[in-house]
């Protein structure tokens, strides 16, 4: 007998009494789709899946989400959460800050990682979603650490942000591709003080060596 219903009860209060959703069946859903990502991949996970595992109606998840897209990056975002880098004071603090934050966290683990990755060349909707939601404000925040060094006078204004703005994540990803795991915090700190520093602070065509 299947788990999720035409009915469900929490759907049901909210139209009868114009209550707002139960978040806690957020998290839930959240939870169970992370894990049939982790257990399938994207290209396998279905709704009707999330909906079983979460004990909920399909009815119940598109009230929130408008799709397998949606619901998957929300939940990857959650689990990632989305915060500014604090002004430390110089660069390489800020981007040490940085390299503290993207260590492997034991939900977010290669299998999880992968079982998305893979489906992002071929998904034209997940592509847009997890880069406008998920990519795009990560990237904006690491940019801001850069503009931030220029106005300090630490950098070149010539600088290209942008792909000082890449490098990590390109080279966490090509990491994960070819390892299979998330690399830790030390392989970021690694990559800033190897790669990211001497570029962003190596002197200008027109500066002296």
């Amino acid at each position: 007998m299947s788990t999720t219903t035409d009915t469900d009860p929490e759907l049901e209060v909210s139209q009868r009494k114009g209550r707002p959703l139960d978040a806690s069946r957020d998290v839930a859903l959240r939870e169970a789709a992370l894990e049939l990502l982790s257990e399938f991949g994207y290209d396998c996970m279905t709704m009707d899946q999330v909906a079983a595992r979460a004990r909920a109606s399909k009815v119940t998840i598109y009230r929130r989400w408008s799709g397998k897209a949606e619901l998957v990056v929300d939940a990857l975002n959650c689990l990632k959460g989305e915060r500014p880098v604090a002004d430390r004071g110089t660069l390489r603090d800020d981007l040490e800050a940085i390299a503290q934050s993207s260590g492997s966290n034991d939900r977010f683990d290669g299998q999880l990682t992968t079982g998305l990755i893979t489906a992002l060349a071929r998904d034209s909707e997940l592509r847009q979603v997890f880069r406008e939601r998920l990519i795009d404000p990560r990237l904006a925040n690491v940019k801001h650490v850069f503009e931030r060094a220029v106005a300090r006078g630490e950098i070149s204004p010539e600088r290209n942000l942008d792909l000082l703005t890449l490098l990590l994540p390109a080279l966490i990803l090509h990491h994960l591709l070819i390892n299979g795991e998330v690399p830790d915090a030390q392989f970021a700190q690694q990559v800033i003080d190897d790669v990211i520093m001497p570029l962003a602070t190596a002197p200008s065509g027109g500066e002296a060596t």
